[in-house]
């Protein structure tokens, strides 16, 4: 699974402001319903449940909400990477400055899990992350998070 297939290169944000996790989610919902012309409430409500069942922040300042939501088609990411870290109830209890929200169709099961384990395993790459954490060009950044998934086509 290429990251390229699931994010776009309109939806990276380079310093996105936030003060809080909600604020946080409410950004985010509302730039991924101007991308998948979802109602952004439907995406933030999605996301709220979600993070009910526990943070979706992995730690060393990373996090990845994700929800699954009627209605969509295909998965669908945006990156954000955050102007100042928020605290995100993270399991090392860091605040978070890296965030990939992904979003997938109600009944996508494996393409769900699939994309989260590629987005994770992306986001464990140490290398990888000090260059995301090295630029706020969102054209840097998108070139950043789909290059790896071009050079190991099989790393799905």
């Amino acid at each position: 699974m290429n990251l390229a297939d699931i994010i776009s290169a309109d939806a990276v944000l380079p310093h996105l402001k936030a003060q809080s996790k909600k604020q946080l989610l409410h950004e985010l919902a509302q730039a991924a319903g101007q991308l998948t012309r979802l109602d952004q409430r439907v995406v933030y409500d999605a996301l709220m449940q979600r993070e009910k069942l526990g943070s979706t922040g992995l730690g060393q300042g990373i996090a990845i909400p994700h929800a699954k939501i009627a209605g969509l088609e295909r998965v669908h990411g945006v990156f954000a990477r955050l102007a100042a870290p928020v605290d995100f109830e993270a399991i090392d209890d860091q605040p978070i400055d890296l965030v990939f929200l992904l979003l997938a169709p109600e009944h996508a099961g494996a393409d769900h899990l699939k994309a989260l384990a590629r987005i994770s395993r992306l986001l464990r790459d140490p290398a990888l992350v000090s260059k995301l954490r090295g630029t706020d060009n969102a054209a840097a950044l998108y070139a950043i998070l789909i290059e790896p998934a071009a050079s190991t086509p099989h790393a799905a």
